[in-house]
């Protein structure tokens, strides 16, 4: 089937209404791994996400769906969810004219995105899941060579030098996390705030990892938004949490880029996905060499 076949068939069947009633208005731009739809039907904006080839392997959605069940009082997603199939990860939301941060400023949303951060951090919730970052990594690893990919000799200099900090860095106490907050989950809304969304990757973790993950275009945004976030100037060792966490980052999603290569995804998309997994290791060393100011 068609992507427009999918929306028409399953967004029909939530709705009582005939397929030809519901129209596919526009795609929404931005991320590597779903395919995002506006949809119209019965005069009413609805989003449809269809997950990514082999998105399961990254994506457990009963987790998806207890942490957005588990979020819903804070509001911070605009509780927009509606329907999500824990099988397809095909997931029905309520439609929200907004801005994604990263066709905007992502640094003139610092207050905004502390705040929404603070909301959630602070909140005392507490998942079923850890991200459990380490175990993750391993995983992925794992993934690439079933694929039959070898990892280059420069992947596992980092990695090793990297890995001097893991107790270190398992040694900080843990809060619910997004775990994905790059600007391009945050939307700015007409009625003047953020909304953060996509909690496929939600989980306890270091918060100071989410602050790391608002660099993903550029590190400069999370360098800037961590004295906004604690709301003093940070401390050595916190400094040194976001430049290591952004680290991992760019380790784990190099192992993502080198699997979607292995499954064709670089030919399906038009994206060299060789390439980005490369760019992801320099960008890796890069930034372990600037921690070091931090030691």
């Amino acid at each position: 089937m068609t992507h427009e076949e999918i929306v028409q068939s399953v967004m029909s069947e939530h709705l009582s209404l005939r397929p030809e009633e519901i129209q596919i208005v526009d795609r929404l731009k931005g991320g590597m791994s779903n395919s995002n739809y506006v949809v119209k039907a019965d005069h009413k904006y609805y989003t449809f996400r269809i997950p990514g080839k082999n998105a399961h392997v990254f994506v457990d959605r009963t987790i998806e769906e207890h942490i957005i069940e588990l979020i819903r009082p804070l509001e911070i997603d605009g509780n927009l969810l509606l329907k999500l199939d824990r099988t397809t990860g095909y997931k029905i939301s309520r439609y929200v004219a907004g801005t994604p941060l990263m066709i905007a400023d992502p640094a003139a949303e610092y207050d905004r995105a502390a705040e929404l951060l603070h909301t959630l951090h602070h909140s005392g919730l507490v998942a079923e899941n850890d991200y459990a970052p380490f175990i993750r990594l391993a995983y992925y690893e794992d993934l690439v060579r079933r694929e039959g990919l070898t990892h280059q000799d420069s992947y596992f200099d980092i990695r090793d030098r990297f890995f001097r900090f893991k107790n270190w860095l398992l040694d900080w106490p843990t809060v619910l996390c997004h775990n994905d907050a790059q600007p391009s989950n945050f939307i700015a809304i007409p009625e003047g705030k953020l909304l953060l969304l996509d909690w496929e990757f939600g989980g306890n973790n270091d918060p100071i990892y989410d602050i790391a993950c608002y660099g993903n275009n550029d590190f400069q945004y999370a360098i800037g938004l961590l004295p906004v976030y604690l709301r003093r100037e940070p401390r050595k060792e916190e400094w040194l949490r976001l430049y290591l966490w952004r680290t991992f980052q760019c380790l784990q999603w190099h192992n993502v880029a080198l699997y979607k290569a292995a499954i064709g995804l670089s030919e399906e998309l038009h994206l060299d996905f060789r390439l980005i997994a490369q760019a992801y290791i320099d960008k890796a060393n890069k930034l372990f060499d600037e921690a070091k100011k931090w030691q």
